[in-house]
C-alpha cells in the first residue's frame, strides 16, 4: 500500500466539530509562523483566540458558492483544502493544510487531485490562489501540482505571492 492509498478525501461540512478542528491547527501554524518572522514569538494567545473566533473562511466555503475539502489518514482527520467560486470558470484554493505529524506521506498530492476534481465539478476551468512568501513548503505544492506564478488577482495583507493553473476540460 503506498502513502497516497491510505488517504481519503472528501467534501465536509465546514462547521462540523473535525473542519474546526483542522481550521484551529492551520490557523495557530500560520499565525505562529508571521508572528516569529515579525515579533519573535508565537502569537499572543488572546490575539490567536480572537483571530480564529473572526476568521471567517469556513463561511466562504459553503456549497454552492464554494466546499471545504477534509483529508483523513487511516481514518483520521489530518488535512483540508477549500475552494470558493470567484467568478464563472474560476475558482480559488483556499487553506490548503496537513497536520504537521502526516506531511511526508502523500497528503498535499491527494488534496491537490480532490482540488482539481471538486474545481472541475463545481465549473471551473481554472484555479488561482495567494499565499506568502515565508509559506515555502506550500509553494513547492503547487509547483509540483501545475501551478504557476502569476499577476496579483486580488489584493490582502498575507497575499504576497500568486499562483494559477488551468484544469484539462471535464468528461462530460
Amino acid at each position: 500500500m503506498t502513502a497516497l492509498t491510505r488517504w481519503t478525501v472528501a467534501a465536509e461540512p465546514a462547521g462540523s466539530p473535525e473542519a474546526r478542528a483542522l481550521w484551529a491547527v492551520y490557523y495557530t501554524e500560520v499565525s505562529d509562523r508571521w508572528f516569529r518572522l515579525h515579533h519573535g514569538s508565537d502569537t499572543p494567545p488572546d490575539e490567536l483566540a480572537r483571530g480564529i473566533a473572526a476568521d471567517d473562511g469556513p463561511e466562504q466555503l459553503v456549497p454552492p458558492r464554494g466546499l471545504l475539502l477534509v483529508a483523513r489518514l487511516a481514518g483520521e482527520a489530518a488535512g483540508m483544502a477549500g475552494l470558493a467560486r470567484l467568478e464563472p470558470g474560476t475558482a480559488e484554493v483556499r487553506r490548503v493544510f496537513v497536520r504537521p505529524a502526516a506531511r511526508g506521506t502523500g497528503g498535499g498530492s491527494a488534496l491537490m487531485a480532490a482540488v482539481d476534481t471538486a474545481a472541475t465539478a463545481l465549473g471551473a476551468a481554472r484555479l488561482v490562489l495567494d499565499t506568502r512568501h515565508d509559506l515555502v513548503e506550500s509553494h513547492r505544492v503547487y509547483e509540483r501540482h501545475g501551478f504557476t506564478r502569476t499577476e496579483a488577482y486580488r489584493e490582502g495583507p498575507y497575499a504576497e505571492r500568486w499562483y494559477a493553473k488551468r484544469l484539462p476540460p471535464g468528461e462530460g
